[in-house]
């Protein structure tokens, strides 16, 4: 089942900390981060990877990112 983490609408840092905070609270859960903006998306998956997760995928729609990101 995949965590998905809705930081639509926020300014960095708070999509990274969202992030973190979901990494560490379920580690080896996929999880969905729901970005808006080009920022955001490159500060979370920047976390991600310093944590060990991998992205696995970004779909951009409509100026919004979906990113997935997971751990193997």
């Amino acid at each position: 089942m995949v965590k998905t983490v809705d930081a639509r609408g926020l300014s960095c840092p708070q999509p990274v900390l969202m992030t973190l905070d979901e990494i560490k609270t379920n580690p080896g859960q996929e999880l969905l981060i729901l970005v808006d903006n080009e920022a955001a998306k490159e500060n979370v998956s920047r976390a991600a990877k310093s944590k060990g997760w991998q992205v696995k995928g970004i779909e951009e729609k409509d100026g919004e990112f979906n990113l997935i990101l997971g751990k193997d």
